[in-house]
């Protein structure tokens, strides 16, 4: 198998074009934490929705590609996002198993000079830092504890589900981008509400109905008394920070949740500053950690 000491970086296309400052965090944490990431010529994961809808095949052999970037390295691949994760894995998983498939796809890649193999694995970085790091570890690096943050956290529909794909996680209660939040001295805010999508999804058909889904899902954490949202997802991370000013003109009710990204939430608590990780290009700005140091 793959090497498991070093793993391929796969930001994905959305933190590199939109919000670039999440993949610095993640990188600042890695540093800290030992675990050495690579960079290599990746392209769109694709899209774990959409694009196989209409095109399955392409789909496949778009995703292969990818893995068999990290094969002919001989390093697994390290995401920080849902969809990549969820897409990258479903490609791996399905020509794995599925010798009709893997031909199909190979007799494409081979106009690139690429074949498929099967020889490295794909990990959420959620994942990677319960499994490869540990609780532990993380909790030793931690020099600004976070106490007095109340963090409502959010893991998104990709992450664990379909959990016959994922195989990680409880795919109905997951726990553990609860336990690495807490891990940084954080209290960790229980809502009705937390395994309900961010809308985003829906709100690409029909706006309107996204907009609904996220308000039910920001009354019920307004509802908790939660100071932050902690996310795991670039596209929940997008349609939360982004659309709260779009529910305040629509349904006249403030919202003022700043949101944040675990790597974020963890660099904090390593000792980065509000300056060091960018966070005033978030929307919905997170002021109150200005000072926190």
């Amino acid at each position: 198998m793959a090497d498991s000491q070093e793993k391929l970086l796969f930001p994905g296309c959305m933190i590199g074009n939109r919000i670039p400052f999440i993949e610095a965090s993640a990188r600042k944490v890695f540093d800290k934490l030992g675990v050495k990431v690579l960079d290599a010529p990746f392209g769109c994961c694709p899209d774990p929705v959409g694009f196989q809808s209409t095109d399955k095949e392409s789909w496949l052999a778009l995703g292969a590609r990818n893995l068999c970037i990290a094969e002919e390295q001989g390093k697994s691949i390290v995401s920080l996002c849902n969809g990549c994760t969820q897409t990258l894995t479903a490609v791996n998983q399905k020509l794995k198993h599925d010798a009709h498939k893997k031909s199909k796809v190979n007799s494409m890649l081979n106009s690139v000079g690429k074949e498929f193999k099967g020889t490295i694995d794909v990990y959420h970085f959620v994942r990677l830092l319960k499994e490869e790091v540990g609780i532990n570890k993380i909790k030793e690096t931690v020099t600004n504890p976070l106490k007095g943050l109340k963090i409502a956290c959010h893991t998104g529909c990709h992450y664990s589900r379909p959990s016959e794909i994922m195989q990680y996680d409880d795919p109905f209660e997951p726990k553990v981008l609860r336990e690495l939040v807490a891990a940084t001295g954080a209290e960790v805010i229980d809502y009705e509400e937390e395994a309900l999508c961010c809308g985003v999804g829906a709100g690409n058909a029909e706006e309107d109905v996204g907009l609904l889904v996220l308000k039910r899902k920001m009354d019920s954490i307004v509802k908790s008394g939660a100071d932050y949202i902690a996310v795991i997802c670039p596209s929940c991370f997008q349609q939360m920070d982004g659309n709260q000013r779009n529910l305040q003109k629509k349904f006249e009710q403030e919202y003022d949740i700043p949101i944040l990204y675990l790597t974020e939430i963890l660099a904090l608590a390593m000792g980065y500053t509000y300056d060091d990780l960018n966070l005033r290009r978030h929307r919905v700005k997170p002021k109150a950690l200005q000072n926190k140091e």
